[in-house]
């Protein structure tokens, strides 16, 4: 299977690949593109009107009314019995992962994955587990059964009492440092399988999981099966302004909801936070656009002389020279982004639109010198090595 082989645009998405609308007002050159995150939306109009009105009680004594519908409404999304709020999505994750690890155990996880490189640690400072990295060796972001039973079987049974002990495989959907790439539900559940053969629990990182299932056309819980728990993300793509959910057993939650207050995630009236995710929800097939406006823009990069690799969902990787260089010039030319992995990060996002994006082609312009007196253009070393020792910046990007 190819990297893009069973990711097939929406006919929303493929209406939301047009050019842009003739006759709509241009970008304002002052206004910075913002290509950082998907986690630079503002709440909309409908999210303020619903946490302004949300029905409230304090969860931590009685159960917040507005929390609750939303933690049944996201466990019935991923076919999981019951399902807790949390403030984060790291939060989330070192829930599930507290929940599955002692001390003296390994986990496994594809390399790059978020509970890796961008959680401080706290898989092995506060959850108490190892964390051992597998390649990957079934496409950028995803591992293959094979390495799953090796490794479990290369710690497990080495006839040492002093060994590390694997008990958890962290998998992620979409794998954010490989380029927001997608694990199809077959590959997924081949992958869990070989898991829990091995006698090892499942978590699953779906930050972005529901662009995953937008993507392949899914449904969220057909990329769930065989996993023990699961987290998702509702202030990523889907805007929201704050909150996570993890989602898994009833007992489970009952645990994870002792570890949450343990961590200081406890909240009284969360419903006003819970209802701007009930209303993303409501859209999150509007995520097509989002995949349909970084094809668009992986492409206009491409024909200016960009080394772009193609986005299945809305993550643009970029190799370049000198990344920290390019980012800042980036930024001179009005166009804001991240890095990781040693690539430059650009995403689309719900606040980002076709305008946007032609004004940010124009803006980057072509790899290498300007070309004089062209509008907007970038300082002419974008893409260019300059005679400096790079050093690749590890921004926390969400």
């Amino acid at each position: 299977m190819t990297d893009t082989e069973g990711v097939r645009p929406s006919p929303r998405s493929r209406r939301a690949s047009r050019s842009p609308l003739r006759g709509a007002p241009a970008v304002d050159p002052a206004e910075p593109i913002d290509l950082r995150s998907d986690t630079v939306t503002a709440p909309t109009p409908a999210m303020r009107k619903a946490m302004a009105a949300a029905e409230v009680a304090d969860d931590v004594l009685d159960r917040d009314p507005t929390m609750r519908e939303l933690e049944e409404r996201v466990a019935g999304l991923l076919g999981a019995t019951d399902a807790l709020w949390t403030p984060t999505g790291s939060m989330a994750n070192l829930i599930a992962l507290m929940s599955r690890l002692g001390r003296g155990e390994s986990f496994l996880a594809p390399l790059g994955a978020h509970v890796l490189d961008f959680e401080l640690g706290t898989a092995a400072w506060l959850a108490g587990g190892m964390p051992r990295p597998l390649p990957h060796d079934g496409g950028p972001g995803k591992i293959t059964p094979h390495a799953v039973r090796r490794a479990a079987v290369d710690t497990a049974d080495n006839g040492s009492y002093a060994a590390l002990r694997p008990t958890l495989l962290c998998l992620e959907n979409t794998h954010n440092s490989a380029g927001g790439t997608v694990t199809a539900p077959e590959e997924h559940a081949a992958v869990a399988a070989a898991a829990r053969a091995a006698r090892l629990s499942v978590h699953l990182d779906g930050a972005r999981l529901w662009n995953a299932a937008v993507a392949l056309g899914v449904p969220p819980g057909a990329l769930t099966v065989g996993a023990d728990t699961v987290a998702v993300c509702l202030s990523k793509g889907l805007g929201a302004p704050v909150g996570s959910v993890v989602a898994g057993s009833a007992e489970f939650t009952e645990q994870a909801r002792r570890l949450r207050k343990m961590l200081g995630g406890g909240v009284r009236q969360g419903g006003v936070l819970a209802a701007a995710g009930l209303v993303a929800l409501e859209d999150v097939d509007r995520l097509a656009e989002d995949h349909a406006l970084a094809t668009t823009l992986a492409a206009g990069l491409r024909e200016r002389g960009w080394r772009v690799r193609e986005p299945q969902t809305n993550i643009v990787l970029l190799d370049v020279a000198d990344l920290r260089g390019t980012i800042a010039a980036f930024r001179e030319a009005g166009v804001r982004a991240g890095a990781i992995a040693g690539k430059l990060r650009l995403m689309t996002h719900r606040d980002i639109t076709e305008r946007h994006i032609a004004a940010a082609l124009d803006r980057i312009g072509e790899v290498g010198p300007a070309s004089t007196g062209s509008p907007g253009a970038p300082p002419a070393h974008l893409g260019r090595s300059r005679d400096v020792p790079e050093q690749t910046p590890r921004t926390a990007l969400g």
